[in-house]
């Protein structure tokens, strides 16, 4: 097959690199590339600055704000997005409920919430994960009861990541704890965050931030005519749901970035013999990395092209388990460029007001470890690794 650019879509690459070059800030973009994204403002203004110019939703149906282009062109969308560091359009609103509401959603849900989820003037989180309902989600137990042109929910999410932004929730409850399979008598409800009854709890995770929270719904009364679809579908638009979050998951692009830096660090890291980039067993590390990388990005691409169908393409949970690796390979690299200075932490000073004196270790070797820890991750979230291997095994080799 033909994997070259034709000049079409090498002229639609360089427009896209030109606009995300010029248009979104470049101090933003800075902030994305050294992991110090300020939330949620850097996030809002990103989104709107796409929006505005019809490139923030552009897997949307083109009356709510996507565009008509072809695989190749959404590839390439994804790819200049990550090369200039743009923060990613915030993936509960473009990936996962957007969609959903698109495509399952009232002409009145589609009007009301389409057009702020698109340009993030609804922040929306995903209410799926329970304490006992993780991989396993149908088992879920949070409970919604209609009670006149109200449903009463009551139950507890987790793992619900940058819910403490959110402005509303869309949630799997189960409206019919009797039906006869667990997927069956769940539902899919968009609950606003400030309902009375809504309680968040922030998570602390191994890196040391609060990227997750709990959430818990007591008594909390939600209008009728935010649910969305049928009573009892709901698991149905999860898969759809699923389905488009997976979209991209390799993150190819992202990972070039990552190792890209990591050949610009090692060259500026001294060692007794020159720098680290001269030594030979990093540097056949680094371009054995980097050739990996290449053999994922012609997967992918020949992913994408036999997809133009608009079907999905079992080769992509090759794209999934491969990315999510090297995802977490590149984080890898760059915790041993830094060195002990990854691990470094203020010591005891007296005279300072907070109790400790300044670190001397440079900011971004401070970042590595704590990134390296979150980018473990990658391998459970949008069907875990050993899912994936599952479904090569049945679906991709046929065993």
């Amino acid at each position: 097959m033909q994997l070259k650019l034709s000049a079409d879509e090498v002229a639609f690459r360089d427009e896209m690199r030109t606009f995300f070059t010029t248009k979104i800030p470049a101090e933003i973009r800075e902030r994305a590339a050294n992991g110090e994204l300020k939330y949620p403002d850097d996030i809002v203004t990103t989104m709107q600055i796409l929006d505005d110019a019809g490139l923030c939703v552009p897997n949307w149906p083109t009356e709510w704000g996507g565009q008509d282009w072809t695989p190749i062109q959404h590839h390439i969308w994804r790819e200049e997005l990550a090369l200039a560091s743009v923060p990613d359009p915030l993936p509960f609103n473009s990936a996962m409920v957007g969609p959903v509401i698109a495509e399952f959603g009232s002409q009145a849900q589609k009007e009301r919430f389409l057009p702020p989820t698109a340009n993030c003037g609804i922040w929306w989180c995903q209410g799926f994960s329970e304490p006992e309902a993780g991989s396993d989600l149908a088992s879920l137990k949070t409970r919604a009861v209609r009670d006149g042109d109200e449903w009463v929910v009551n139950g507890q999410k987790t793992w619900t990541t940058l819910g403490q932004y959110a402005d509303w929730i869309f949630a799997l409850v189960r409206t019919n704890p009797d039906a006869p399979k667990r997927q069956q008598g769940i539902s899919f409800l968009l609950i606003e965050m400030n309902t009375p009854g809504i309680e968040v709890r922030p998570i602390q995770l191994i890196d040391g931030g609060y990227e997750v929270n709990e959430v818990f719904f007591n008594d909390v009364r939600v209008p009728a005519d935010q649910l969305v679809g049928e009573e009892n579908a709901g698991w149905s638009y999860a898969k759809f749901l699923l389905g488009n979050e997976r979209t991209g998951v390799a993150r190819v692009g992202n990972t070039k970035v990552a190792l890209s830096r990591a050949k610009k660090l090692a060259a500026e890291t001294k060692t007794a013999t020159g720098t680290l980039l001269d030594d030979p067993l990093f540097a056949a590390r680094l371009a054995e990395l980097e050739n990996e990388l290449l053999a994922l990005e012609l997967t992918q691409l020949r992913v994408v092209a036999s997809s133009a169908d608009g079907k999905p393409n079992p080769a992509s949970s090759l794209l999934k388990l491969r990315g999510s690796e090297l995802q977490q390979a590149a984080t890898e690299i760059l915790a041993d460029i830094a060195g002990p200075e990854s691990l470094a932490v203020a010591p005891p000073d007296p005279d300072a007001a907070n109790g400790s004196a300044d670190i001397a270790a440079p900011s971004w070797a401070q970042r590595t470890v704590p990134t390296y820890l979150n980018y473990r991750k990658v391998s459970i979230y949008s069907g875990s690794s050993e899912v994936q291997r599952q479904i090569i095994d049945k679906a991709v080799l046929g065993l």
